[in-house]
């Protein structure tokens, strides 16, 4: 199964559409008038799925499918969100305990769910999708939910999971959607819409790759904050969400951000940007400056966030070099901070002329027993990222290469 960013595009529409038919299906179901919010797509390994079940329990229910991308398809709600549930359709019920009548509702509401999802993904892929009777599951695990994950993905490393929230009248559900598409039959429906222009692409492995080339860069940008302030850091990618380029700047929180951008020219190039919450700015000043200043986010904050954010820009696509085997060059740092729209909003202008789509990062940085949220949005171009993933060698990259292309001390 051959991939480009239109049928990636494609990946998107089917998470849109689902979601949205979902929403109606459930206005009819409750008589409460529900909005869509904004549903993000993530190809997810299993090492991510299982990091995703990471305290409380789980309800989902699941269902087969035959037709269209095949395999199964699971809706996942956490205790919090199926409490909402069962307050909107069994308001006489206790909402601390889970009875039959509330795990039957449950399931009546994921079963619809997953109907609109399922719908939505019919339309877009010009097909039929038949499901099978849903199963009601529960655990504080990914194996207890969903089930092996190895037999469930099969021969892909990546599943797909698209995050929706839903709102209604006083109340928000947020839920997981995964798919465990069958390989073939995905390929298959795929190559068969119509209504996107085609590219040569690369083949759908390629994007394990690049799961994994993004996890390089990121231990790249530990080690590179490590030898900057000299206490161990950690980064974890969290996720990886493929957006629209016009709904960027709606992902991003209104508060105010700070953050430092760049360009980046090679093979591929774009634009890299970091986000941190003002509070999370202050506590990196704090951490990286001997004593904190009157004005944690004046002059001598804007240089370190800068020089911080130097560093990690250099980490992370010295990472995406070494595993390209290229060479990727990028501009000087350009400090930015207002509201978090605003700040990402030019870019996604400028971006926009030219492509539909882009890759954000939700990321951890802990250090010094501390941890900071941060946004980091890499934006390539698509042809670009199409060559680059076409050129991408998965057994090379572990291994290292001779010299970095941005050697920290030149930094």
């Amino acid at each position: 199964m051959r991939l480009d960013v239109n049928t990636l595009g494609t990946f998107h529409d089917m998470a849109q559409e689902g979601a949205q038919a979902a929403a109606d299906r459930l206005s009819k179901m409750t008589d409460v008038e529900t909005q869509l919010d904004v549903t993000k797509l993530n190809f997810m390994s299993k090492e991510d799925i299982r990091a995703e079940f990471d305290d409380g329990g789980y309800f989902g229910v699941r269902v087969r499918l035959a037709g269209g991308p095949g395999g199964q398809s699971i809706v996942v709600f956490d205790r919090e969100s199926a409490r909402e549930i069962v307050k909107t359709l069994v308001p006489d019920t206790d909402p601390e305990e889970f009875s039959e009548m509330d795990r039957s509702a449950i399931t009546e509401l994921g079963h619809i769910l997953n109907n609109g999802f399922i719908d939505g993904w019919a339309d877009v892929l010009e097909t039929a999708i038949d499901i099978s009777t849903p199963e009601f599951v529960e655990g504080e695990t990914a194996e207890a939910v969903i089930g092996d994950l190895e037999e469930a993905m099969g021969r892909s490393d990546l599943a797909l999971m698209f995050q929706s929230h839903i709102h209604a009248v006083g109340t928000e559900i947020s839920f997981s959607h995964y798919l465990f598409p069958n390989y073939d039959a995905m390929g298959e429906a795929l190559s068969k819409v119509t209504e996107r222009p085609r590219t040569e692409g690369f083949p759908y492995e390629k994007l394990t790759g690049f799961d994994r080339m993004v996890d390089k860069g990121a231990d790249e940008v530990a080690n590179s904050v490590t030898q900057m302030t000299g206490f161990d850091t950690a980064v974890e990618i969290r996720r990886i969400n493929f957006v629209p380029v016009e709904s960027i700047p709606r992902d991003v929180s209104d508060l105010r951000q700070v953050g430092v951008a760049f360009t980046f020219d090679g093979l591929p190039s774009g634009y890299l940007v970091f986000l941190f919450d003002e509070d999370s700015a202050r506590e990196i000043v704090d951490s990286l400056l001997p004593t904190t200043p009157e004005d944690a986010l004046g002059e001598m904050g804007e240089s370190a966030i800068k020089e911080l954010g130097n560093i990690m820009a250099s980490g992370f696509l010295d990472g995406w070099a070494n595993v390209l085997d290229t060479a990727i060059d990028m501009s000087t740092p350009n400090y930015i901070r207002d509201m978090g729209s605003a700040l990402v909003d030019p870019i996604a202008i400028e971006v926009a002329r030219n492509q539909e789509y882009a890759f954000v990062f939700d990321t951890l940085i802990r250090a010094r027993d501390r941890e900071f949220d941060c946004v980091i949005m890499a934006i390539p171009e698509e042809g670009d990222l199409e060559r680059a993933l076409g050129a991408l060698d998965i057994d090379d990259i572990g291994r290292e290469r001779e010299a970095p292309s941005f050697p920290i001390d030149e930094v």
